[in-house]
């Protein structure tokens, strides 16, 4: 009895086993429901965010809270937009030499009142009355001459008497051409305008689809945010098109005009500098990326030569010498333009940021408060 009941169990657990399915089978499929959830048509999931930094770009380098560098590249990217629509259309603060606005934004008006225009008024009023009866004695005025003389009055009736003529005479005119049927002229300016007002509204709606295209396609923007891989940097990227302003030139207006308004402008922004070459953390690169702005700024004939300075910073780079990349940079300024670390003209700007290194020229940064717009606009 014993045996019999051991080869009904084997026997049952053998209908169980074949019943059931395998392991590596359950696998497979949660894998391939893994794989339809996450991954549709078996195609990789995009990386959203914004492009990475990379040599070859022109922009501005920007230092911000930690944590905040969404809301400061919003912010970035309209208070640079601002300032760039002002040194386009020339509607920006205007400076004297002193730094003085000429044209201050607070103005006081002043509002006066003076017995004078009473007066002025009755002047007028004699003046009229006077012209009236000017008027008066010139009608009783009577020509005199010879025998052949007429009074002054004839002449006067008989001119009447041929505008009232005339007058009839175009009357009868516009009677005869009333009766004749034509199509009135208003209906025809309906028509017309009606057309007008039709291709009117036709090319509106096409200019606001070309530009809602222009502000949908990325490649089109002029300012647009790269991401440069460390907490607490926003790099904004500037494409230059013929006759824009220099990111120099748009960052330069803008702590000036700071700095004479005291105007808040951003609540997580710090400091604000102008890129203008991007390459490779090299020698070689630095030397040869930095030719044109040499050639700009630093000229080799000169009647004034410039005193500047290099500002070197880095970050998520440790491999680099500090002291190497500044000797190339300064070496690579002509001769009669000299160093001077205390009070420089110019500054040359060097940040490291990774693989990328930044390049960039300033005026004045020590009296801008070295481009740090939260401390310009503070009032302490």
């Amino acid at each position: 009895m014993f045996c019999l009941s051991l080869d009904v169990s084997t026997e049952t657990l053998r209908k169980d086993l074949s019943l059931s399915p395998s392991p590596t089978m359950a696998t497979g499929d949660q894998s391939k429901k893994r794989k339809q959830r996450y991954l549709p048509q078996n195609r990789p999931a995009k990386k959203k965010g914004a492009y990475p930094l990379k040599p070859g770009v022109q922009g501005f380098f920007i230092s911000c809270d930690g944590g905040r560098e969404y809301q400061a590249s919003q912010e970035a990217i309209n208070v640079i937009d601002s300032f760039f629509e002002e040194l386009m259309h020339g509607t920006g603060l205007k400076l004297n030499s002193s730094g003085v606005l000429e044209n201050p934004v607070n103005k006081k008006v002043t509002f006066s009142y003076s017995e004078d225009e009473d007066e002025e008024e009755d002047g007028e009023g004699n003046n009229g009355e006077e012209d009236e009866n000017k008027g008066v004695e010139d009608k009783t005025e009577v020509i005199e001459g010879d025998n052949n003389q007429v009074d002054g009055k004839e002449l006067v009736s008989e001119r009447s008497c041929e505008e009232v003529k005339q007058t009839e005479k175009d009357e009868e005119k516009e009677e005869k051409q009333e009766n004749v049927a034509e199509e009135p002229p208003k209906k025809k300016t309906c028509v017309e305008e009606a057309k007008v007002n039709g291709n009117a509204e036709k090319s509106i709606d096409k200019l606001i689809d070309a530009e809602l295209k222009e502000l949908g396609d990325k490649s089109k923007r002029r300012f647009m945010k790269l991401d440069p891989g460390c907490n607490g940097i926003v790099f904004i990227q500037m494409k230059r098109r013929d006759g824009d302003p220099s990111p120099k030139d748009i960052v330069q207006h803008a702590m000036t005009s700071a700095a004479a308004t005291k105007k808040h402008m951003s609540r997580f922004i710090l400091r604000i500098l102008p890129i203008e070459v991007a390459c490779y953390p090299s020698e070689e690169e630095i030397s040869r990326a930095i030719k044109p702005l040499v050639e700009q700024y630093f000229p080799v004939e000169t009647d004034n030569p410039r005193k500047f300075a290099v500002l070197y910073g880095a970050r998520a780079n440790t491999g680099l010498d500090r002291m190497k990349i500044i000797n190339t940079v300064a070496k690579s300024i002509p001769a009669p333009h000299k160093v001077d670390l205390n009070n420089p003209e110019m500054s040359i700007v060097v940040e490291i940021v990774k693989t990328v290194c930044l390049i960039g020229v300033v005026e004045t940064y020590k009296e801008l408060a070295k481009y740090n717009l939260r401390q310009l606009t503070s009032t302490k």
